[in-house]
């Protein structure tokens, strides 16, 4: 099982490779659509702005590509800004248009709390997806964030409470996203990429 990290120019390609070693699988970095092509699964990381880094993804032709993995059904899992991307759109700096794979958009916090919001958080799941079979009740996450998700589609699997509810996790069909750092989760985060591993 080989798991590709889509390297577009902006991500915590080292600490999500690091987590994959850890828990026994094996995974690539790679820019080239041709080498990633190969993966069993793919993970789309991601830290920064929005709009600098869907600029960054259409130049690469890696939207595209990833559309034909979203048409395909092969396993995608969306991390932090990864997973904002797969989303229509975000007003990060401004109005952008996202990858379109999942419905919804990505919004700027409105709270009188620290922003953006950072540490960790109860995962509050909604929905018995894959990615959190074998989780402990009151299983904590690790968030750095200032924009989250906004969805009327049936796709949320969990929230998590800053100031009020904010959805944090979706699945459609085999294309997962996580707003949380899976990777800088813990016993909690490696466990949730070993279920993506195991799928």
């Amino acid at each position: 099982m080989n798991i590709g990290i889509i390297d577009y120019g902006m991500g915590n390609l080292k600490s999500v490779s690091n987590a994959l070693k850890y828990i026994g699988a094996a995974g690539f970095i790679s820019s080239d659509i041709k080498e990633l092509a190969k993966a069993d699964k793919l993970i789309l990381p991601g830290v920064g702005a929005f709009c600098d880094a869907i600029s960054l993804i259409r130049e690469k032709k890696i939207d595209n590509f990833l559309n034909e993995i979203h048409e395909k059904n092969v396993p995608l899992l969306g991390i932090c800004l990864g997973m904002q991307l797969l989303f229509d759109s975000s007003n990060e700096f401004g109005e952008h248009k996202g990858l379109g794979l999942l419905n919804g958009d990505i919004v700027k916090f409105e709270t009188d709390l620290k922003i953006p919001h950072m540490g960790w958080n109860e995962l509050l799941i909604k929905k018995p997806e894959p990615l959190f079979k074998d989780l402990p009740e009151k299983s904590y996450v690790y968030f750095v964030h200032s924009y989250h998700l906004q969805t009327d589609a049936d796709i949320v699997s969990a929230t998590t409470i800053y100031d009020k509810e904010i959805q944090i996790s979706a699945q459609q069909k085999n294309t997962f996203a996580l707003q949380f750092h899976p990777e800088k989760s813990g016993d909690i985060g490696l466990q949730i990429l070993k279920n993506f591993k195991e799928l």
